[in-house]
C-alpha cells in the first residue's frame, strides 16, 4: 500500500485519536435509534466502523490518502492490527459496497438485520481496537 502510494506516513496524536472516539461514539449512538429508516442506521454503524479503522491505521503510523480510501482502509486494518482481525475487515468490505449501492444507486437495499448486525460488528470492533491501542500504544489510550 506504501509502494502504491494509498498510504503515507503520519504520526498521530490523542488528541486526534480523542476527536475519532468522539465522532465514532455519536454515530454508534445515533445507529441504534430505532426511527431512523435501516439505511441511514446501516449507514452511521458503518461510518462508525470507518472511524474505527482509521484509529488504527493511524496507531500503526500511517494516513490513507486518495481514491478507493475506505476500501485501503479496511485492508491497511488487517495489517495495523494484524491476521486476526482479517475476518472483520472482510466482513466491513462487504458492507463497503452495500454502502456504495444505498448511498449513490438506491434506497432500501439493507434489511433490519443487516443494520444491526453492522451495528454490533462495529460496537464489537471498539473493545478490539480500544484494547489493541492500549495494549500496542498506550500513549494514545
Amino acid at each position: 500500500m506504501l509502494a502504491e502510494r494509498r498510504v503515507e506516513p503520519h504520526a498521530t496524536s490523542k488528541q486526534e485519536l480523542d476527536d475519532l472516539r468522539r465522532a465514532v461514539e455519536r454515530n454508534l449512538r445515533d445507529a441504534a435509534i430505532a426511527q431512523l429508516s435501516t439505511d441511514n442506521r446501516f449507514a452511521l454503524a458503518y461510518e462508525g466502523a470507518l472511524l474505527l479503522a482509521k484509529m488504527a491505521v493511524g496507531c500503526a503510523g500511517y494516513r490513507v490518502k486518495g481514491q478507493a480510501a475506505h476500501q485501503t482502509t479496511f485492508g491497511a486494518l488487517k495489517l495495523a492490527v494484524g491476521p486476526g482481525i482479517a475476518k472483520t475487515a472482510s466482513y466491513l468490505d462487504r458492507c463497503r459496497r452495500k454502502r456504495n449501492e444505498l448511498s449513490y444507486d438506491s434506497a432500501g437495499v439493507v434489511s433490519d438485520t443487516e443494520a444491526a448486525e453492522l451495528l454490533a460488528e462495529a460496537r464489537s470492533l471498539q473493545s478490539t481496537i480500544e484494547q489493541w491501542v492500549a495494549q500496542n500504544h498506550p500513549q494514545l489510550a
